[in-house]
Formats: C-alpha cells, structure tokens, sequence
C-alpha cells in the first residue's frame, strides 16, 4: 500500500499522514439515492463487504462512543455496552455524532474526529491484511492495515457485531 493524500484532504487523512501509516485513498461517485453508504462503498469498489467497516456512535449512560463493525453486520448494542463497561447502550443522535466528530452521516471517519471517543472495533477487522473506514467524508474511503486503525484510535477490540 502507498501513502496517499489527496488534493481534498480530511482531518482523518492527516491523522494518517502525520503518524506515517501507509493507506490508500479509494474515492468512488456517491450516489445519494444509496439506501446504505457502507454497502454502496463496497460494491462500488468491489470489495467484500466484510472488509468494508462503518463507524457508528453510541450513547453509554450519557456519553458518545465509537462501534466499528462490516457493513454487512450491525452493531450489538448490549456487546458494546459490555466492552465498554456498562450494562446499556443506545444510538446516539444523529446530530451529536456529527457534532462531535465534525463529519456528516454517511462520511463519519473513526479517525481524526474533532473529539475523540472511546471506541471499540469488532474483532473481526483482525481477520484481514486491510480493512476500509470511511475517510471522512461520503465517496472516499480508506484503505488501511486493522492494527494501525485500532492502535490510532486508541480501540478496543472485541465482537460487537450482530448479523
């Protein structure tokens, strides 16, 4: 894998840059009629959706937090409860993700958020030499090895996937 960046950069590619983590840039034309941005993001780039990971955020007993799963799968609520210590979990609101990361719906990156949240990356990431996160904004996605995405965002991992 090269070390891109792009001319239209994103906080989570400078994230990577700084720390010197070699990824690759993968835009794609977004269509906005996509039911779902993982799914349209792996088919149109022909990967697996299994290697294709969303990040969504939670609410844990008043505070946001990070579940990364395949965008294939959903994410276990009471899983990413347990991994992070509590008994209860809910969506957050889709305005207080945005707030808190500075990306839209749809281009949330688990990297270079304006706050950082503890986060939690289904164990399955670990299965593969790469996995794709969203690269902070809709029709970009990034290429990059699981152990650098849990080590830059400071995750746990354990299996907060559903089916």
């Amino acid at each position: 894998m090269a070390k891109k960046q792009a001319s239209t950069g994103t906080p989570a590619t400078a994230v990577l840059a700084a720390a010197g983590v070699p990824f690759t840039l993968h835009p794609y034309t977004h269509d906005p009629g996509a039911e779902s941005y993982g799914l349209e993001a792996a088919e149109v780039l022909g990967v697996d959706p299994s290697r294709v990971f969303k990040t969504l955020m939670v609410d844990i007993e008043g505070k946001l937090a990070v579940g990364i799963v395949p965008v294939n799968g959903t994410l276990d609520l009471k899983a990413i409860a347990a991994a992070m210590g509590s008994k209860k979990a809910a969506m957050a609101d889709p305005k207080a993700a945005e707030r808190r990361t500075g990306y839209v719906l749809g281009g949330i990156s688990p990297l270079g958020q304006r706050q950082p949240s503890p986060t939690v990356v289904d164990e399955s990431a670990l299965d593969f030499p790469t996995v794709l996160v969203s690269g902070g904004r809709r029709g970009l996605d990034i290429e990059l090895a699981p152990a650098d995405l849990v080590r830059l965002t400071k995750a746990r991992v354990a299996p907060i996937a559903g089916a």
